[in-house]
């Protein structure tokens, strides 16, 4: 008989470590849903019984766990490629969510794939990125970026609302050579939902594909500071995923560095320090500052806690009541599915995948797995972007 493995009623059943069975239920952090759907799952854990092949397959799914795993005799290590920053990090670290886990190891494929991509497409490294130093000048990092993007000072002022000049900034942060993607689940699973309280964004660094995603089940006004402290990353060259809570960064070095240049970026020091008499005067002046600048009041509050314009007791007050009345942020598109995918997917990274496919170096099979597309769905895509048919 196959060591590990007992028969019962003629059946085969396989011995699991109980450690790894608790190990996963924690992970996925749906015990309730798990045993309803598993009800032997207690005698398991208990070693009254055994669970057979096809129970662990069922587990494996619901729990998002990888099926080798469950037979392994402990628990594994599961670490992530880059660091975790979070901002109040004297709290209790709890498990990594397998969703956040998957998120970034399929961002980390797409990027592999895209840097091989345009090497062989003959591409130079982006001479942007690590370019600066954390004692570099905020404003003057935040200059050097808005210059790459080719964006005036004035360029979101320009914009007829902060959302449109949210999607401005992401059109010119791929159109200088950086992956954007902006999703709410994993891939296109509706059901496995990414905890904007785990992470807002995160970033990979690399000098001929940086990529920097979003979590797009965050409320949409902190998103422009999320992608203005991801551009921070890039320029400064360091991989990181993190919390951003209540918009403010971890206590290292780079986090606070970001976190500077990314407010100069947005709403500049010697700027705000000008609108502010007039705006205090307001009886809302974070929307009078949202008004000038186009970025959300979240923003601009954040903004004026940094110049010392307001409490910190002011900022978190207004920070709780915005998060309560406004709802949580979806994938844009309305419900057209391949109007999301531009940006679950990204239009750059899409159009690089494509090509590749249409030119036979990359087999529709691999580009279905780098994209989340299949069959159909993928050349509709195609076609939605322009680059239908052979």
């Amino acid at each position: 008989m196959t060591e590990g493995r007992v028969m019962r009623s003629g059946v085969a059943q396989v011995q699991i470590s109980p450690s790894v069975l608790n190990w996963a239920l924690a992970r996925s952090g749906r015990d309730k849903v798990i045993r309803r759907k598993l009800p032997k799952l207690s005698e398991w854990l208990a070693g009254k019984s055994n669970p057979t092949l096809r129970d662990l397959e069922k587990l494996a799914k619901i729990t998002s766990t990888p099926l080798g795993y469950l037979f392994l005799p402990a628990p594994p290590k599961e670490e992530l490629p880059i660091p975790y920053l979070r901002t109040f990090d004297y709290e209790p670290r709890h498990q990594l969510s397998p969703e956040l886990i998957e998120t970034v190891y399929m961002m980390k494929r797409r990027q592999e794939w895209m840097r091989q991509y345009l090497i062989e497409e003959g591409h130079e490294p982006l001479p942007f990125v690590h370019s600066a130093d954390i004692t570099d000048k905020p404003g003057e990092v935040a200059q050097a970026i808005k210059r790459t993007l080719r964006l005036g000072d004035e360029w979101a002022a320009k914009q007829p609302t902060w959302t449109a000049a949210l999607s401005e900034l992401r059109d010119k942060i791929e159109g200088a050579g950086i992956l954007v993607v902006v999703n709410s689940v994993v891939g296109n699973n509706n059901y496995r939902k990414l905890d904007p309280n785990e992470f807002r964004g995160l970033v990979l660094v690399d000098p001929y594909a940086p990529l920097v995603f979003v979590n797009g089940a965050d409320g949409k006004a902190a998103q422009m500071f999320t992608l203005a402290h991801e551009l921070a990353h890039v320029w400064l060259g360091a991989s990181a995923a993190f919390d951003l809570r209540e918009l403010q960064p971890a206590s290292g070095r780079i986090e606070l560095a970001c976190d500077r240049i990314a407010a100069e970026f947005l709403v500049p020091k010697s700027e705000l320090q000008k609108v502010w008499p007039s705006a205090s005067r307001e009886p809302e002046p974070f929307a009078a500052i949202a008004r000038h600048f186009k970025v959300s009041e979240l923003v601009a509050a954040r903004r004026a806690l940094d110049l010392g314009l307001v409490t910190k007791r002011e900022f978190i007050d207004f920070y709780t009541e915005y998060q309560a009345r406004e709802r949580p942020s979806q994938d844009e598109g309305g419900g057209n599915f391949y109007v999301i995918q531009r940006l679950r997917v990204g239009r750059r990274f899409a159009e690089a995948v494509i090509r590749a496919v249409r030119e036979g170096r990359l087999l529709y099979r691999d580009a279905y797995e780098l994209t989340g597309l299949y069959g159909k769905a993928f050349d509709k895509y195609a076609q939605s972007l322009g680059l239908g048919g052979e």
